[in-house]
């Protein structure tokens, strides 16, 4: 009978605890998980809990803890069905795609909606090989965290034998206003100053850098600016 009262027990956690994890992980957001879905992320954290704990404390009855690795692995393939064979219990248990750059712009609103800040979205772009945000036709964060990209097509990757030409400079645009602030190295760099970043501004209509969530300037001198209140109308709707 104790037996039988600590595998109850054990299931009983397990039915328990494996919920709120859930609902913990979709509320830390999407950069909790890195690249794995979210409920084989569970699964794994679980796992990885249920035999520390076996191996860790000899009072621990063994018998149990297999019961528990058992029930972990059968729980996961009947949820792995479910969102294969319903597509909306497939959608509560995990995040939507979210767009955060549209048209070589940054959507402020989408990024503090899943906790990226801008630096984030810069590395994962550079891990794309993506150095100037003028490119992006759209960059999605998918359900597992990652970034996918879309390159604008006149931006599309060719050989410089493919084009018939010599080495051109590269495509790489500097972060010189984010989040309101400017990066007077920047403008150093590239012998230019604020009486210049101003004149630009103007030129755009935009009167206070403080309106501005993320400024770049490429070797051009070009800049590619995105703005705190950017309105994006006809995003394509992105499903997981």
């Amino acid at each position: 009978m104790a037996l039988l009262s600590d595998l109850l027990i054990v299931v009983g956690r397990i039915i328990t605890i494996l919920p709120l994890l859930l609902f913990i992980t979709l509320f830390m957001g999407k950069r909790a998980i890195g690249e794995l879905p979210v409920f084989d992320f569970l699964v794994i954290i679980t796992l990885a809990s249920v035999v520390g704990a076996d191996i860790a404390d000899p009072d621990i009855q063994h018998f149990p803890t297999i019961v528990a690795i058992i029930m972990i692995g059968l729980l996961q393939k009947v949820v792995s069905h479910l969102k294969i064979a319903n597509r909306k219990i497939g959608k509560l248990l995990t995040f939507e795609p979210t767009v955060v750059v549209y048209d070589g712009t940054f959507l402020n609103q989408n990024l503090k909606k899943i906790g990226f800040s801008i630096d984030n979205i810069l590395q994962m772009l550079r891990d794309k090989d993506v150095f100037e945000i003028s490119e992006v036709d759209i960059a999605i964060i998918e359900a597992n965290g990652s970034l996918s990209v879309l390159k604008k097509s006149e931006k599309k990757p060719v050989t410089r034998e493919d084009l018939k030409i010599t080495d051109s400079p590269s495509s790489i645009a500097y972060p010189v206003i984010i989040e309101g602030e400017v990066d007077h190295s920047v403008l150093h760099a590239l012998n230019l100053d604020e009486d210049w970043l101003h004149k630009q501004l103007h030129q755009k209509q935009i009167t206070s850098v403080n309106d501005i969530f993320f400024a770049s300037i490429n070797y051009k001198n070009e800049l590619q600016i995105s703005l705190y209140d950017e309105l994006v109308i006809n995003i394509p709707s992105i499903k997981h």
